[in-house]
């Protein structure tokens, strides 16, 4: 009787929206009727996260692969890494690193307990994933990190749809640096449409500390054609990966294209970076449902 009132809830959830918060700017768990434990996070009219809990390499979003894919070009396949996620929502990235790269340790600064509560209930971390979760935001939290203590530090955060101006300041950027290793990489994702007049200002605040820089993104974002996902990199010392990264985001079923060296120079030219003093939030995308991180 117990396993047949299990199987009728877990029936039920598969077909209805799971509720933490309801209205127009709401949080939901919508399940995806293809596979039986996977779910969309939806914000509001924002698509978050995505989650199959049978199978975290599937990760749905395509500039969560590309994140992934960048992951895997600038460290060894399996390597053991120390990262460091800004933003959290349903744990996508965490959730597949645990599994390419066992033992590794990962933090996630996620301010909204009440959404990693509802998270962790819904969508459970497997046992041992090394994953610990902070409530604390982007600017605190790394505040509170030690020197060179991470490999990877990955920013994917948004209020709503936008990402929050504090998170792309030199000032900010000049910590992020002090929490990474001499080899470390920082990967950022921030939306944008050509000509890139936002990213080009957050590129400027990220070359203060950050000699080493890349960018990826559709080739219709970058022709101003479609508003999207921009990958920014970044490493302090160590040469990035540039044409294992090209070839890897470039073959994909909706391939991004990476801008480096003059290209990306032309972009910065006459940028103006951002600063805690002067900053801004990333600009507001058009009224249709989007992927965000």
């Amino acid at each position: 009787m117990q396993a047949f009132k299990r199987w009728m809830f877990e029936a039920y959830l598969r077909d209805s929206d799971i509720v933490l918060r309801p209205g127009e700017d709401g949080v939901h768990l919508v399940p995806d009727r293809a596979y039986r434990r996977a779910y969309t996070l939806r914000m509001g009219r924002a698509d978050q996260s995505y989650v199959d809990l049978d199978d975290p390499l599937r990760l749905e979003f395509d500039y969560l692969q590309r994140l992934a894919d960048v992951t895997d070009c600038v460290a060894e396949p399996g390597k053991r890494l120390r990262v460091v996620h800004v933003g959290g929502a349903a744990m996508t990235l965490p959730r597949y690193i645990a599994a390419t790269r066992q033992h590794s340790a990962q933090i996630v600064l996620e301010p909204d307990a009440e959404l990693t509560a509802f998270i962790r209930a819904y969508l459970p971390l497997p046992q041992r994933s090394g994953i610990k979760v902070r409530a604390s935001d982007g600017r605190t939290g790394i505040a509170e990190l030690r020197d060179g203590m991470a490999d990877l530090v990955i920013v994917d955060a948004f209020v709503g749809t936008q990402v929050p101006a504090e998170l792309t300041t030199a000032e900010y950027f000049a910590e992020l640096r002090r929490v990474l290793a001499s080899s470390g990489t920082v990967l950022i994702n921030v939306t944008d449409r050509g000509p890139l007049a936002y990213t080009a200002r957050v590129l400027a605040a990220l070359a203060a500390s950050f000699p080493e820089r890349l960018l990826c993104a559709e080739p219709s974002t970058l022709k101003g054609r479609r508003f999207g996902n921009v990958i920014l990199v970044g490493s302090p010392a160590a040469a990035l990966p540039m044409t294992e990264i090209a070839d890897r985001t470039g073959r994909s079923p909706y391939p991004y294209r990476v801008l480096h060296g003059a290209r990306l120079d032309q972009l910065l030219a006459g940028a103006a970076p951002f600063t805690d003093a002067d900053s801004a939030c990333s600009p507001e995308p058009p009224r249709l449902r989007t992927h965000f991180g």
